[in-house]
């Protein structure tokens, strides 16, 4: 079973991908490969963020029922 990844490490290695793409160096085979998997990583980020963001709301909404 493959492990999930933070959120932290998700946008550290996306970090790294926009980093290798701002080489002049690379293919655009490589280039591609690097935008595809950045793409997959950021809709990861997004999904993690939107979870975190409604548990926030679904304590914030149940601490303004209680007080």
């Amino acid at each position: 079973m493959a492990q999930t990844k933070t959120l932290e490490q998700s946008l550290d290695e996306l970090n790294d991908i926009v980093e290798q793409m701002g080489k002049s160096d690379i293919s655009l085979d490589e280039a591609f490969k690097l935008y595809h998997q950045g793409i997959k990583l950021c809709k990861t980020c997004n999904d993690k963020i939107d979870k975190v963001e409604k548990k926030i709301e679904i304590i914030h909404g149940s601490e303004e029922s209680a007080g």
